[in-house]
């Protein structure tokens, strides 16, 4: 009997070491619902896999030079810039039921002269969570630009961490948020963004849409322009 006791103690040891998992990677229990993965490519342009994976490209983001660097996608402008690398779900492919997203990425040299505090709204990199499909204005004439309710973290320098800020335009609909602030030059920063409560407070609605497209961009307009980021990994979860 004890011989049976210790073997099934021994059996035991052996399941529980088998599904012990090393710090830092996601748990079944987190329920991924969708990753968007910019690791593991080759060095060098982005642009042709940006576009394989259907990513349309908004005002001047080739010129922002998509390229795979480092195993993460850099963008990066010397002068003023702003663009924007956009993917727009399929219907089938509506992202239900998102608490929050965990974003891996980073800021290499920041754009001087940004501050959301006086009027200027520059970043260096932002992520742009679009959700439902009813069109806002976007406070252009004529319903230009007319976009869904979005939510856009955003790495800052200036910026006051955790605040919420309105931008010039999409004043009804779009919210961004200061996710990490002072100078954090080459460092990778992974944010865990709650999105659900952020979404009902922000707008006050009683319920969340589904997020029906997701987005990066880089806006470097009234600085001195030069600035470097990276994104590596956009995880959506619904824990």
């Amino acid at each position: 009997m004890a011989v049976f006791s210790k073997s099934v103690a021994l059996v035991w040891i052996l399941i529980m070491q088998s599904l012990a998992v090393p710090a830092g990677v996601t748990y079944a229990a987190d329920h991924v619902i969708r990753v968007i993965d910019f690791t593991g490519q080759d060095d060098g342009s982005a642009v042709a896999w940006l576009e394989q994976q259907g990513f349309e490209f908004e005002l001047n983001a080739k010129g922002l030079n998509p390229r795979f660097e480092n195993d993460a996608l850099v963008i990066s402008t010397r002068t003023e810039a702003a663009g924007l690398f956009g993917l727009r779900f399929a219907q089938q492919d509506y992202l239900y039921g998102v608490k929050r997203v965990e974003i891996v990425w980073g800021v290499n040299r920041y754009p001087e002269g940004a501050d959301w505090r006086n009027g200027v709204n520059s970043v260096p990199i932002a992520v742009m969570l679009s959700f439902g499909t009813e069109k806002l204005s976007s406070g252009l004439p004529l319903g230009i630009k007319s976009a869904p309710y979005f939510l856009s973290p955003f790495i800052g320098k200036k910026e006051e961490q955790g605040k919420m800020y309105i931008g010039k335009l999409w004043q009804d609909g779009g919210r961004y948020f200061c996710v990490a602030s002072g100078d954090q030059s080459g460092k990778i920063i992974t944010t865990d963004f709650e999105v659900d409560q952020r979404f009902k407070s922000a707008f006050n609605q009683q319920k969340t849409p589904p997020i029906t497209a997701f987005a990066f961009q880089k806006n470097t307009s009234n600085t001195n322009g030069a600035s470097e980021a990276f994104i590596k990994k956009i995880t959506f979860l619904s824990e």
